[in-house]
């Protein structure tokens, strides 16, 4: 019996697993949410696995860790936050259809998770496996990025368990970068006597479109003002004002020439100043990092009869990006066939949920075999 039909014949106890998954609400700024859902993947997995994870603690944060022997040839990486608040379950239950499965975050990326322990649990033997699952994916990572980067240097090759875009698996991502641009002036009446003030919102208008010119879309980089803030009241000249900058771009060399750009920004306006803070979050992830990954499942794809697999280049960043980031070849969107993320009716295919179990079965296997 090939492992497409075990899985496949398993599958009604995979949507059970899904269910407890989904059902168990985990929005990353919830830490005794994630801290439930930690135990009850942490349940599933040794249920699966035969063996309880190492709960590793980073700023009160649980992360999740299953190592095989050294842990050294082959890592998944997935994650168990969720962009839901809890009570979101209540009014939108996890649900089964004929065709899809749909719940707060069955895509983005509980499935993905219940894919890799079920995948995990065909092998005979995981020596050199590990296994990571984090709780702060969705926030960028800020307390497990060590974490990840620690596997990408540990092993040879990263297998990321976030959602494919359509059916693609995702062989290329740029990296992102994340600034926060901040503008003090002078307060004054606006009725009467706003030229005594030094207007931080005026200074803001200026900024932003200073910043919009920093793109270059004929090489892929988008910079991009997105969450502003300015004044204190109808009636008052603004004396603060702020603004969120998101950057994505193909490579580290233009993450730099924007960083360069952004931290050279000047004030306009007589009376204002202004502080940029902020960076790289995420390194990119290049084609050179997923090819040959890729390549073995494409084959692979193919012994097992599944569909053709496509690859894809996209802008969002996973912690994909900080394995390749370290130098480990890394293929991503490894997870159920869906649609949907962080919005309201994401849901996954069932069919793809065996075939996607499969094929992660068999990259991991293919992995070990080679060393």
């Amino acid at each position: 019996m090939n492992v497409v039909t075990t899985l496949r014949r398993r599958l009604p106890a995979i949507l059970e697993d899904l269910e407890q998954l989904v059902t168990c609400e985990s929005p990353s700024d919830d830490l005794q949410a994630t801290a439930r859902c930690a135990q009850e993947v942490s349940d599933l997995g040794e249920r699966l696995l035969g063996e309880a994870p190492e709960v590793v603690t980073s700023g009160d944060r649980a992360h999740l860790r299953w190592r095989f022997g050294a842990g050294d040839q082959v890592g998944l990486i997935g994650h168990l936050d969720t962009v839901w608040p809890v009570g979101t379950i209540e009014r939108w239950p996890f649900d089964v259809g004929s065709e899809r499965a749909t719940g707060p975050g069955v895509f983005d990326m509980k499935a993905g998770l219940v894919i890799g322990l079920h995948a995990l649990s065909l092998l005979d033997d995981l020596e050199g496996v590990t296994f990571l699952i984090t709780s702060d994916e969705e926030l960028g990572s800020p307390s497990s990025r060590a974490l990840v980067e620690d596997l990408g240097r540990s092993c040879k090759a990263a297998f990321v368990l976030e959602p494919p875009a359509g059916t693609a698996v995702k062989t290329v991502r740029k990296g992102v970068s994340q600034y926060r641009v901040t503008i003090e002036g002078r307060a004054a009446h606006a009725g009467l006597e706003p030229e005594r003030g030094a207007n931080a919102l005026t200074e803001l208008a200026h900024q932003v479109l200073a910043i919009e010119k920093i793109a270059r879309p004929s090489v892929g980089t988008t910079v991009t003002a997105t969450l502003a803030s300015a004044g204190s009241a109808r009636n008052v000249v603004p004396a603060t004002a702020s603004i969120d900058v998101d950057v994505r771009a193909r490579t580290s060399a233009e993450q730099l020439r924007v960083h360069d750009e952004m931290s050279s920004l000047r004030p306009a306006i007589p009376g204002t100043s202004l502080s940029v803070t902020g960076g790289q979050n995420r390194p990119p992830l290049p084609e050179t990092a997923s090819a040959r990954l890729f390549g073995r499942a494409r084959e692979l794809a193919n012994v097992l009869h599944l569909p053709d697999l496509h690859g894809v280049a996209v802008g969002g960043g996973s912690d994909g990006n900080f394995t390749a980031g370290v130098g480990c070849e890394t293929l991503d969107g490894l997870g159920a066939v869906g649609d949907g993320a962080h919005a309201e009716g994401e849901h996954v295919i069932i069919d793809s949920i065996p075939e996607r179990g499969a094929l992660v079965s068999e990259l991991v296997a293919d992995a070990l075999a080679r060393g």
